[in-house]
């Protein structure tokens, strides 16, 4: 069962570096998200509102919390513990998806950051005088955001995705279809509401499919997922997806479909939400390796 619990103005409800193994979502009130509390280099990230989650990373990794929350006013929340999760999500299982949700956001809004800094890191590396006005205001809020996060940019290891995804193996699929080497399964570009979960065979995801500039990102093999962020975040599909040998076959995941993917097999949604904090974690990871070269570029 979760816990209620009331958080005073000003209140640390936890700290950065803390092990944690709950997360919270907000009642009443708000929180502010801070790195490197109470130091120096002390940097406030976002403000999260009524409805929002905070530590769910955590819970569902059992990783060390990589921000300091602080009530920025009096604030209700309900906590969840990681032992709880399952009768959480049993007991709520709108949750299921407003927690995937939650988690797709984050990535596609870090997402669309990186892309930005990635064109900057392209512009500091080709600069001559790395020093100049132009280049700096360009790059101070990079070089801020390492000096803000510089002791947490250990790499992520995928071992807690491992020992999900062996889990999967032996689990029996609901709806499921099979396609033939060279079936297009979803397009660059499109909507989907849905995402997929490979069984059988490989799924090769592409860039620019079917043009010149063609380029294969990555083959998947059984047991991965790809489309998440389709389904969750509303965005069109950033690859194209096919089918690369005769017979491969996956299952198709749906948010309507999610309560009772949970009471069927709910290891395939804890390791959805697995999979969705890795990939926040690596972005995260990769967003702030690229500002230590910005930062290191600079200061040469």
């Amino acid at each position: 069962m979760s816990t209620q619990k009331q958080f005073k103005k000003g209140e640390v409800i936890f700290k950065q570096g803390d092990l944690g193994n709950s997360f919270f979502k907000i009642i009443e009130g708000s929180v502010e998200v801070i790195v490197n509390y109470g130091e120096d280099d002390e940097r406030s990230l976002t403000i999260l509102n009524p409805g929002e989650f905070f530590g769910e990373m955590a819970a569902i990794e059992s990783y060390p919390r990589s921000t300091t929350i602080v009530a920025k006013e009096d604030v209700s929340t309900e906590e969840i513990s990681s032992d709880e999760l399952e009768t959480f999500f049993a007991e709520n299982p709108d949750m299921i998806y407003a927690i995937m949700k939650h988690l797709g956001v984050r990535i596609k809004e870090l997402s669309a950051e990186y892309d930005i800094l990635a064109g900057v890191l392209k512009e500091v590396r080709a600069a001559q005088d790395k020093k100049s006005d132009s280049i700096f205001s360009k790059i101070k809020k990079y070089i801020d955001y390492y000096s803000s996060g510089k002791n947490n940019i250990e790499k992520p290891s995928a071992e807690a995705l491992r020992e999900a995804s062996a889990g999967l193996k032996d689990q029996k699929a609901a709806a499921i279809e099979t396609y033939d080497k060279g079936t297009i399964i979803f397009k660059e570009g499109e909507t989907g509401k849905c995402m997929y979960i490979v069984y059988g065979g490989v799924v090769g995801i592409y860039s620019n499919f079917g043009s010149d500039r063609q380029n294969k990102l990555t083959d998947l093999y059984p047991v991965s997922f790809f489309g998440e962020m389709g389904m969750i975040a509303d965005e069109p599909r950033s690859a194209t997806a096919v089918s690369e040998e005769d017979g491969t076959y996956v299952e198709i995941v749906r948010p309507e479909g999610l309560e009772q993917l949970f009471k069927d097999t709910p290891v395939k949604v804890e390791m959805i939400l697995k999979h969705l904090s890795y990939r926040l974690r690596k972005l995260t990871y990769d967003y702030l390796s690229a500002c230590k070269e910005i930062n290191d570029l600079y200061n040469s």
